[in-house]
């Protein structure tokens, strides 16, 4: 474990051998690296590298694991690679405009979504999405091209987009404002129609409700309790 990987997790002795690698990490990301060892034991002689992306207060890390094997192929450990991807992806944000739901350290916002496609890390533009569903721990970005996957968490993502662009309507579901065509409303449930060649309808919370018209200028500000 270099000085960079000591720096950016949660290391508290300089030499952690014989520790298990996912008590390193948030809480939140210990399943994500789970997973990515399990496909690291891909039974093929020639796996490909596995990359993720994982979200901590002030960074963005991408992380690419290979297994290391013996002679006779058994696998003896991993070894994974950090590259520090957050100056490419995201930007600084003034504190005092700052979202209040954000945590404390969280001051970046995304520029650039990173998403995996087969070996390939592609970053998508912030403008460009229409929407991004959620999907277990991970979610999936859409844009008028079609969607990417990314391993970042719908939480993790929310927290890092501006919010005068982007709103949670629904625990599954982030839209951004501006690519909204229509609102549907149908037996007292809410939908909105997203702009692009084909239909998509994304489901509205009634919680979310009330500010989602807000913030389309539909009606009153929303009083907030103090």
């Amino acid at each position: 474990m270099n000085d960079f990987a000591r720096r950016s997790l949660p290391v508290e002795e300089k030499l952690p051998f014989g520790k298990l690698v996912t008590s390193f990490h948030p809480e939140a990301a210990a399943a994500k690296v789970k997973f990515l060892l399990g496909h690291a034991e891909c039974p093929v002689n020639n796996p490909p590298p596995m990359a993720m992306m994982i979200s901590t207060p002030d960074r963005m890390l991408l992380i690419k694991v290979s297994k290391v094997g013996d002679a006779q192929g058994a696998t003896t450990g991993y070894t994974l690679v950090f590259y520090d991807i957050t100056e490419v992806v995201s930007q600084e944000v003034d504190s005092s405009v700052a979202r209040g739901s954000r945590e404390a350290g969280e001051k970046r916002q995304l520029l650039k979504i990173p998403t995996v496609k087969q070996n390939r890390v592609l970053l998508v533009d912030v403008p460009s999405v229409s929407f991004i569903r959620s999907e277990g721990h991970y979610t999936w970005v859409h844009t008028g091209q079609g969607s990417q996957f990314c391993n970042l968490n719908i939480g993790d993502i929310e927290n890092r987009l501006d919010p005068q662009l982007f709103l949670r309507v629904h625990r599954s579901y982030i839209v951004n404002l501006s690519h909204v065509e229509e609102i549907v409303r149908d037996d007292g449930r809410m939908t909105l129609r997203m702009m692009g060649s084909i239909p998509v309808e994304i489901p509205v919370s009634r919680a979310s409700a009330p500010r989602l018209m807000e913030r389309l200028g539909l009606v009153d500000a929303v009083p907030v309790k103090v």
